[in-house]
């Protein structure tokens, strides 16, 4: 039997042990996002949220319907001329010629990982058969058959805050279907990009603008975008230990940090 100075020294050890136990426990940040959601990538089961319904512009998130419809479509080699408009559009741009000839490959890599606007904009024109309009009744179709029912697309590349709006849980439903297509999950995982380019600069190498894929491990995808209206967005897709969690954040004041800290919040709970 215990005397009552061995438990009362048992109870102070146990005491700073707990002390101890709660000074190594981070205590969760702070996410300065408007809105979020986290879907487990395998069943699409809602972790968590925050106004993930609220209809909001989502900048250059749209490239994933862009992307996922040309990925469908196919014939990655063939060749877009590229009409005039599409080099007109602000601010990011990959500097396309008009009238030039560019693999439908070679666009989407640009649209998909630095986000060039007049890349998206080209392939665009390319599905529509020489109209935006026409494209985006295939972005709309598409919405529609994933279930996306708070969308509207108006925009190729994202630059229309006004009339191009969806929510966290829509583009959440997009990210998740659209990765399960070979070739958008190849492309939206890529690193690094390298390919030949007309003269003079004779060669580009782009670098994915998703800093998750070089900061945290088991992170394949998938799109980052930003607007003054917008503010900063992203989706990422991230598996560890045969579990996988697709997150949304729109309109976040620290992007990356408040990302880590929800795939971190979304992981206990899957």
């Amino acid at each position: 039997m215990r005397t009552p100075l061995a438990l009362a020294l048992a109870a102070v050890v146990l005491a700073g042990a707990a002390v101890t136990a709660a000074a190594q426990t981070p205590k969760p940040r702070k996410v300065s996002a408007r809105a979020w959601v986290a879907l487990d990538a395998d069943t699409g089961r809602v972790l968590l949220a925050q106004r993930a319904h609220e209809r909001r512009p989502i900048a250059s998130l749209t490239k994933m319907m862009t992307g996922l419809l040309v990925a469908e479509a196919g014939a990655l080699g063939g060749r877009v001329t590229v009409p005039l408009a599409a080099t007109l559009v602000e601010p990011t741009n990959e500097g396309l010629r008009p009238g030039g000839r560019y693999r439908r490959v070679t666009l989407l890599y640009s649209a998909m990982l630095v986000s060039a606007n007049d890349s998206a904009t080209a392939l665009g024109y390319d599905l529509g058969a020489g109209s935006l309009q026409r494209f985006y009744d295939l972005m709309n179709d598409r919405a529609r058959r994933l279930g996306m029912r708070e969308t509207v697309y108006a925009s190729a590349s994202g630059l229309d805050d006004l009339h191009n709006i969806s929510t966290a849980h829509d583009q959440a439903l997009l990210a998740r279907a659209a990765l399960r297509n070979a070739t958008f999950r190849q492309v939206v995982s890529t690193r690094r990009y390298f390919t030949r380019w007309s003269a003079p600069t004779l060669a580009k190498e782009w670098v994915n603008h998703n800093r998750m894929l070089f900061t945290h491990p088991g992170t394949y995808g998938v799109k980052t975008g930003w607007t003054t209206r917008a503010g900063a967005c992203v989706a990422v897709a991230v598996r560890r230990a045969g579990r996988g969690v697709i997150l949304v954040v729109l309109d976040s004041k620290r992007l990356w940090p408040d990302t880590a800290e929800l795939v971190e919040r979304a992981f206990l709970r899957s």
